[in-house]
C-alpha cells in the first residue's frame, strides 16, 4: 500500500534512549499500516499491535521524561502534559471506539491516522525542542479553567443539539486528518484589526447523520441544503462557545470560510493554538481549534458573504467530492514557498492528477511520509531547507530513494545544476516556461516511466 510510516534520520534528536523508542513506534505503526487492509487480519492485528504500541508507549515517555528532568529541560510541564493527553485521553478513546465497533474499517482508519498524525507532528516538533532545536508550539495555551470550560461546554452542546455522548480522543489535537473533512473558518477580530480564529472540523458523516437526519435528508450525501444548515449551526455553536469566553467580547465576527484540507494544514502550521480539542461522537469525529489572536493578513481563502453564500457552497461540495475521487490518479506533490505558483501548479494540474501541496521542507517530508506521491516538482530556493536539501533528505531513505524529483526552478545555471547532479534529479524545469510546456514535460515523464 501507499501510505506507509517509514523510520527517517530526520526523525532523530540525537539522544539514543529517545530515538531507539521512537523507532520502535513508528516500526509498530508501520505494521499496523501493512496490514490494515488485508482480509482477515485487522482485528487480529490492531489488538496485538495496540497492547504493544501502548506497551512501548508507556515506556517511552517515562524514559523521555526522566531525560527532561535529568537536563532541566524549561519546558518539561507542558511536554509531560502532551504525553498524558496521549496517555489517558486518546490512546483509551481510540481503543475504547475499535470495541465499540468491533475494529470497523472505519474505526482502524481513526486509529491509524489519529497515531501516525501525532507520532510525526510531536516527534519533529516537541520532541526535537528538548534539544533546542524547534520551538513548542504549544505555549500559548488558554488558561486551565477556560480550557476545562471549553471542553466541557462542547459536550454539552453536542448532547443538547444532538442527543450525542462525546469523548475527548485529545486535548492537543495536531491538526490529524481523520475521513472525510469539512473544515469551517470564522474569524472573528478587534478595531485594531488583530484577528481571532476559530476552526471547526466536522467529519462529514457526522453533519449527515445530526442535521441532514433533521432535515430529513435520507440521500447520505452533502449537499446544499444540508451544508448551508451547518454552516449556520456551526456559527450558532461557536458564539455559545464564546459567550463563555471573558476574553473573546470585544471580538466581532468578521469573516467565514470554507477551507480544504490544505488550507487547514496551512493555518495550523502558521498559527498558535490557544485550545485544540478532538472528539468522538460515536457518529462521527469533531474538532474544535482557537488560534492565539495575530494580526490581520490576506489570505487565499474565499470569504462567505451573503451574495455568494450559495456558490461557494456548492462549488466546495463539488472540490470535496472530486477531492475523494481523485485516488485513483497518479500523484503529484508539488513543493514550492510561493502560493502563487502552488496555486497556479493545481490548477495546471488537477484534471489529470491528484495535486498534493506543501509549502516548506517540512510539510514536503510530512506528505511523502503519509501519501506518497507518484512525482515530486520541487523549487530549488526555498527558505529554512530549500530544494537541494529536501532532495538529500529523501535519496537518504531507502524507502524514498526511488521516488521521482523534477525540480520546478527559476535557475538554470551551470552550478546550480551541478550541485545537485549527484541526487539524481530526473529533471529540472524552468518556472517562466509556458504552462503547456511544463504540462507536457510532465505528462511525458509519468506515461514513460509508469
Amino acid at each position: 500500500m501507499s501510505n506507509q510510516l517509514v523510520w527517517q534520520d530526520r526523525f532523530k534528536i540525537g539522544v539514543d534512549i529517545i530515538d531507539r523508542e521512537h523507532k520502535k513506534l513508528f516500526s509498530i505503526i508501520n505494521k499496523l499500516l501493512m496490514f490494515k487492509d488485508e482480509d482477515g487480519k485487522s482485528q487480529w492485528v490492531c489488538q496485538e499491535g495496540i497492547k504493544y504500541f501502548k506497551e512501548h508507549a508507556m515506556k517511552h515517555f517515562s524514559e523521555e521524561e526522566a531525560y527532561m528532568v535529568s537536563i532541566s529541560y524549561h519546558d518539561y510541564e507542558t511536554h509531560r502534559r502532551l504525553h498524558n493527553d496521549f496517555r489517558q485521553n486518546t490512546l483509551p478513546a481510540l481503543e475504547k471506539e475499535l470495541h465499540r465497533t468491533c475494529y470497523s474499517s472505519e474505526s482502524v482508519g481513526h486509529f491509524l491516522s489519529v497515531c501516525v498524525g501525532w507520532l510525526i507532528g510531536h516527534t519533529l516538533t516537541e520532541d526535537r525542542a528538548i534539544t533546542g532545536k524547534p520551538t513548542s508550539k504549544w505555549t500559548n495555551l488558554l488558561p486551565e479553567e477556560e480550557h476545562l470550560m471549553i471542553k466541557h461546554t462542547i459536550i454539552q452542546l453536542v448532547n443538547d443539539m444532538f442527543q450525542l455522548d462525546s469523548r475527548v480522543v485529545s486535548e492537543n489535537y495536531g491538526g490529524e486528518k481523520f475521513g472525510k473533512g469539512i473544515y469551517y473558518r470564522l474569524l472573528y477580530a478587534t478595531e485594531k484589526k488583530e484577528i481571532w480564529e476559530i476552526i471547526l472540523v466536522f467529519e462529514e458523516k457526522l453533519l449527515l447523520s445530526t442535521i441532514g437526519k433533521l432535515m430529513g435528508d435520507e440521500s447520505r450525501k452533502m449537499n446544499d441544503m444540508v451544508m448551508h444548515a451547518s454552516r449556520y449551526a456551526a456559527r450558532q455553536f461557536s458564539e455559545r462557545i464564546r459567550e463563555h469566553l471573558p476574553s473573546a467580547s470585544h471580538y466581532e465576527l468578521k469573516d467565514e470560510n470554507l477551507l480544504s484540507y490544505e488550507q487547514f494544514q496551512n493555518a495550523f502550521e502558521k498559527r498558535t493554538p490557544q485550545c485544540s480539542l478532538l472528539f468522538d461522537t460515536g457518529a462521527g469525529y469533531f474538532a474544535f481549534c482557537t488560534m492565539a489572536p495575530h494580526p490581520m493578513q490576506k489570505g487565499s481563502e474565499i470569504s462567505i458573504k451573503a451574495e455568494n453564500a450559495m456558490d461557494e457552497v456548492s462549488k466546495y461540495i463539488k472540490t470535496n467530492d472530486q477531492a475523494n475521487a481523485e485516488i485513483s490518479k497518479k500523484k503529484v506533490l508539488v513543493v514550492d514557498d510561493s502560493d502563487t505558483i502552488l496555486y497556479a501548479m493545481k490548477e495546471l494540474l488537477k484534471n489529470d492528477y491528484e495535486v498534493l501541496t506543501a509549502k516548506s521542507g517540512l510539510s514536503a517530508i510530512r506528505s511523502i511520509t503519509l501519501d506518497r506521491p507518484d512525482l515530486v516538482l520541487l523549487d530549488y530556493e526555498m527558505p529554512v531547507c530549500d530544494g537541494p536539501q529536501v532532495l538529500e533528505m529523501i535519496r537518504a531513505e531507502r524507502d524514498f530513494a526511488d521516488i521521482p524529483v523534477i525540480f520546478l526552478t527559476g535557475r538554470m545555471d551551470k552550478e546550480s545544476v551541478e550541485k545537485v547532479i549527484p541526487l539524481k534529479p530526473a529533471g529540472y524545469l524552468v518556472k517562466r516556461r509556458p504552462p503547456a510546456e511544463i504540462k507536457k514535460n510532465i505528462d511525458d515523464y509519468i506515461e514513460n516511466h509508469s
